[in-house]
């Protein structure tokens, strides 16, 4: 008999639970969260439908995190918490990267431009005209782009491996200009770009840490660069950057002109752009504070703490929060 009242209980617990799970989202309690929870969220830009992270209490100064190539908004991942108790952070996909649609470039013009104007739209979108920038790789571009477009918008420049700079381009840049000059001819540059050995070296060079590099950063990469229609996009993209080094010296001339508040946090390792893309800012910003970190290209793997402790103590002097 007790048997049978226990075994009666716990068919009733089931379908309880049962009933909750089934239960209607727009009847379900909100999950408690922090302001360092972070959420995920997609907007329809310019025809694409566009991803984004955000995090931090929205009534703090703003902090947009522009990725790098191959990578997405994934890379601030580790970042974003330790920054979010102070700060606003919206981190999105470009498009043909991460979460957002991938058109192929009939339908979506793969250039800087079209990247910076697509981001632009995403910020008016969230109603963001004031923020600070945090450039890394194919990030530095489209940030210096939508700078000049609204200077009045920025109210702190961080640089981390983000270069602007000719003297920041490594060696493996003379190949790649053979390629800009023409594509057809230089193949092999774009196969070297794309392969799995280069994915993965651009995030384990020049450690000495190798045990604090996540293997599915590179992994995920590689399968995303092997999607149909990538090599298409990535191409493009590789194609017009020249578009950005011929740019250089309007966008040091801004920096120049605007001296903005500006911390560069660059890993010296970096193969691709070197440490003299760190250093060459003090030659438009004196005031710039400038950190050569023991890393590589993509500093976070190795430097996350570093890093933020770096961004919380820059913001509180130039850009505090409430």
């Amino acid at each position: 008999m007790t048997y049978g009242k226990l075994g009666a209980a716990l068919v009733g617990a089931v379908l309880v639970g049962a009933a909750a799970l089934t239960a209607s989202p727009a009847t379900a309690d909100p999950l408690p969260s922090t302001t360092a929870t972070t959420t995920y969220h997609h907007a329809r830009v310019d025809g694409v439908r566009v991803f984004y992270r955000e995090a931090g209490p929205k009534d703090a100064p703003t902090i947009v995190l522009l990725h790098g190539f191959p990578s997405s908004s994934r890379e601030f991942d580790t970042l974003i918490p330790m920054l979010a108790t102070r700060y606003h952070l919206i981190a999105p996909d470009f498009p043909g990267f991460g979460q957002s649609e991938a058109p192929p470039p009939s339908a979506y013009a793969y250039t800087f431009d079209h990247l910076a104007q697509t981001t632009d739209h995403l910020l008016e979108a969230l109603h963001l005209d004031k923020y600070s920038l945090y450039i890394h790789d194919y990030g530095a571009p489209v940030g210096m782009r939508l700078i000049l477009a609204h200077p009045e918008r920025l109210q702190a420049l961080i640089s981390q491996n983000g270069n602007i700079y000719q003297a920041g381009l490594g060696v493996k840049w003379e190949k790649i200009a053979q390629y800009w000059s023409d594509p057809s001819a230089h193949p092999e540059v774009l196969d070297a770009f794309l392969s799995p050995e280069a994915t993965e070296q651009r995030h384990t060079f020049g450690t000495s840490h190798p045990e604090r590099y996540d293997p599915d950063t590179w992994t995920d990469e590689i399968a995303h660069l092997s999607r149909p229609g990538q090599r298409e996009i990535q191409a493009a993209l590789l194609s017009d950057y020249r578009t950005n080094v011929a740019a250089y010296p309007a966008w040091q001339a801004w920096l120049r002109q605007h001296r903005p508040p500006t911390l560069v946090a660059w890993g010296a390792n970096d193969p691709s752009f070197v440490a003299a893309g760190a250093t060459a800012f003090r030659a438009d910003l004196p005031d710039a504070e400038i950190h050569l970190l023991d890393a590589g290209h993509f500093a976070l793997d190795e430097k996350n703490d570093e890093i933020a402790a770096l961004v919380l103590a820059f913001m509180a002097e130039h850009v505090p929060s409430p």
